[in-house]
């Protein structure tokens, strides 16, 4: 039986009388079976250490069933969903490593660090893989900017990102922000990392070798950050601010030291397994490394590095300080990695021992104090099928028509409320924060479809993008999941590069409510086919659930973030016009959607009906003429079509570029404000040297995607016919500063 270290801590017997076991989030039936595991009663540290394993946030215990919808597997798939990323092979036995992460619950309580500990997390989950990281992405999610609360959330949410982004050296390059009541209160706050590595660098978080070593490296251990990853499984409440010491401290400087020191020793080709500590520290990376070699491990807390005194085996178990690795190498190359870590200036103590029982062992003052098994703790993690419900908002949305508002007559004066828009307006002020030219391979900045990265030493480039309009999955979670996934492709292909896979993050509010579970259900359903249609697989992904404020849950936001290969540097796109002259056209159909549209809530202030409709052999179809037509030259600029419909996609275009265009467009039997705002989708905006549209045309017509020649590029104004009558004329001018000051003059 282990022993108790201090009275403080309940015994096993009170902890099963007065269930305290219910405060760490076990249920009645899921304390019956680790006692069931273990044989008898757990005591304190042990029942803890089941909690964060078991918990939704580390063993994704009602999300795992809709998990294996997804495809997972593809030819340039080098690692799958698992590990600490994924991997997608770029030729040249080169690799990218990429997954995103949430650090919702954390930012809502305590903004600057949430944010910034979630960078320092996604960071350490690439390179634990071995891979170097090369770019930071984020996708962000705020309440309405009138709010002074929403404005203090997303000020330090912004600081910390860049706090540590900036620090550590790793650029910034781009991501989405979207603003909306839903969002009141819990803010989504979604980091992505990309990294590059080569084949015979890949690791992995495993505990090999019965007999070896176990290294904690990284600064000391402290009371900061325990039991994280309950808090991330469970609703925001009043109550929470009281949890902000589950927010743990980030220091970007001891991570960069970390990053150097452990791609020094995976170079030396000695390391048999690497993980990070991340949710629930030392009890998930020492479970999951021994779980994933078959084996057991042994560890003696004494030689854990510790900054504060009298720490309980639950604390130094459960805690969530950053910057902080395990790893396992023989024995014989103790002293080598030693040196590395030494010279550095970073600890590193061995700490534990591989065995071969299959038990996670936990010493302390001599004595044990927690002795576990393994598989019970990884492998056996009770798994449901929740209940799930068509809401009743769902069905009422199926009979609004979306088409009977009153036309709007003054399109001009529209295009300015939805540029003027949050989620639509420059993110300069977001983006100026951040360092995006560290490292100086940054090829397209902040604004454009996607970021592109440079690959050293090569002609080839990553794009990368992350996407989710929630308004469309909250209307429809089917249609509105797989246009996440289509839009994030749109992007990639629009920068010129071929998309190769996703990692995604799925923000829905609590499982345990069958409407909030079909959104979940219905937009996997929705992402998984959309995935298997435009052949990009799921590498990895976070789910966050429990996302849920006083009003109820949030949208349900299943964020895509997807990497694309350019394979040669001369096919690089950007969305700006280029020439004076050149010929601007739209691909794909305009149809009266205005379901779920940025006009219908800037204009209208609402969000109702259906979202666009989408044909996923169709979108397949625009992308590979596009690509193609990129790839042969044909393209001077290219923009996917989204929040704003043409009318957006046309005025950012000109204000990229600084140069206007005159555009008549024939949209037949639509009026011109749904014409001009629609968001149908399987658009995209072109712009082509004349000499170029005839084989421009030859290459569409074949592939049975419509296009139509709407203008040129020329002038310093916007001036737009729909059905030959004018409706928009503004100078780009006046555009661009209603675009730039709009969240600049709401955060005054």
């Amino acid at each position: 039986m282990a022993q108790q270290l201090t009275t403080k801590e309940p015994t096993a017997a009170q902890i099963a009388e007065q269930k305290l076991y219910q405060q760490m989030g076990v249920k009645d039936d899921e304390y019956a079976k680790v006692c069931g595991f273990l044989g008898r009663q757990p005591n304190y540290t042990e029942i803890g250490v089941f909690s964060v394993m078991w918990s939704e946030h580390c063993s994704y215990k009602n999300s795992k069933p809709v998990l294996r919808k997804f495809p997972v597997t593809g030819e340039r798939v080098l690692m799958g969903p698992g590990e600490g990323a994924g991997i997608v092979d770029i030729g040249d036995n080169q690799a990218v490593v990429f997954k995103i992460e949430s650090h919702n619950h954390p930012s809502a309580i305590e903004p600057y660090q949430g944010a910034a500990t979630g960078v320092g997390g996604i960071i350490r989950d690439i390179f634990s893989m071995g891979a170097r990281p090369v770019a930071l992405m984020n996708s962000l999610r705020f309440g309405k900017l009138e709010s002074e609360r929403v404005k203090y959330l997303f000020e330090h949410v912004v600081s910390g990102i860049a706090g540590y982004g900036n620090c550590i050296g790793i650029p910034t390059v781009g991501g989405e922000v979207m603003f909306d009541e839903s969002y009141e209160g819990n803010p989504l706050v979604n980091a992505m990392c990309v990294g590059l590595i080569d084949h015979d660098k890949i690791q992995r978080g495993v505990a090999k070798g019965v007999g070896n070593p176990v290294f904690y490296v990284g600064p000391a251990t402290g009371r900061d950050g325990i039991h994280g990853a309950t808090f991330a499984s469970e609703e925001l409440t009043e109550e929470s601010e009281a949890k902000r010491p589950a927010v743990q401290v980030g220091d970007p400087f001891m991570e960069k030291l970390v990053l150097e020191a452990c791609l020094e020793l995976i170079d030396t080709g000695i390391v048999l397994g690497i993980q990070d500590m991340g949710a629930a520290g030392l009890t998930c990376s020492s479970a999951e490394m021994a779980s994933k070699a078959g084996n057991g491990m042994l560890l003696d807390l004494d030689k854990v590095p510790q900054r504060e005194v009298g720490m309980t085996a639950y604390e130094m178990m459960l805690s969530e300080s950053q910057e902080r690795m395990l790893f396992v190498v023989e024995p014989k190359d103790e002293a080598q990695a030693k040196e590395i870590f030494e010279r550095w200036g970073i600890l590193c103590e061995k700490v534990g021992t591989v065995t071969d029982d299959g038990r996670l062992k936990i010493m302390q003052h001599g004595e044990v104090v927690a002795d576990m098994p393994v598989y019970a703790l990884v492998d056996e993690c009770p798994v449901y099928n929740k209940p799930s419900q068509v809401p009743a908002y769902y069905e009422a949305n199926a009979s609004v028509d979306t088409n009977r508002y009153e036309e709007v007559t003054d399109v001009t004066g529209a295009l300015k409320k939805v540029l003027a828009s949050p989620t639509v307006a420059s993110k300069e002020w977001v983006y100026s924060q951040y360092d995006y030219m560290v490292r100086t391979s940054t090829a397209v900045q902040p604004g454009s479809d996607a970021a592109v990265v440079l690959v050293p030493g090569t002609r080839k480039a990553l794009a990368m993008t992350t996407d989710c309009n929630s308004r469309f999955v909250y209307l429809d979670p089917e249609v509105g999941g797989a246009i996440a996934l289509s839009e994030a492709a749109r992007n990639i292909v629009c920068s010129g590069a071929e998309p190769l896979a996703i990692t995604d993050n799925l923000n829905f509010g609590s499982p345990e409510k069958p409407e909030i579970f079909w959104q979940l259900e219905k937009s996997v359903d929705g992402m998984a086919e959309a995935c298997r249609k435009l052949n990009t697989p799921v590498i990895g992904g976070n789910v966050s659930l429990y996302n849920e404020n006083a009003r109820g849950a949030i949208y349900p936001t299943p964020v895509v973030g997807m990497v694309g290969l350019i394979h040669d540097t001369d096919h690089i796109t950007t969305q700006g016009f280029k020439s004076e002259g050149d010929v601007i056209v739209l691909l794909g159909e305009t149809r009266a959607e205005l379901g779920g549209s940025e006009f219908q809530y800037a204009v209208h202030g609402v969000t109702e009906g259906r979202p666009p409709a989408l044909d996923l052999d169709v979108e397949k179809k625009l992308l590979d003429g596009v690509l193609d037509a990129i790839q042969a030259g044909l393209v001077a600029s290219a923009h996917d079509l989204s929040e704003g419909g043409l009318a957006v996609a046309l005025a950012e275009s000109c204000i990229s570029g600084r140069v206007g265009a005159s555009v008549e467009f024939a949209a037949a039997g639509l009026r011109s404000d749904i014409a001009m705002f629609s968001e149908s989708q399987s658009r995209i905006l072109l712009s082509v040297a004349p000499a170029n549209v005839d084989a421009l045309k030859a290459k569409f017509e074949g592939a049975g995607v419509p296009l139509q020649v709407i203008g040129t590029v020329g002038g310093t104004d916007l001036q737009v016919k729909v059905n030959g009558a004018a409706v928009i004329d503004a100078k780009v001018e006046q555009l661009e500063q209603v675009w730039k000051d709009a969240i600049p003059c709401l955060m005054q």
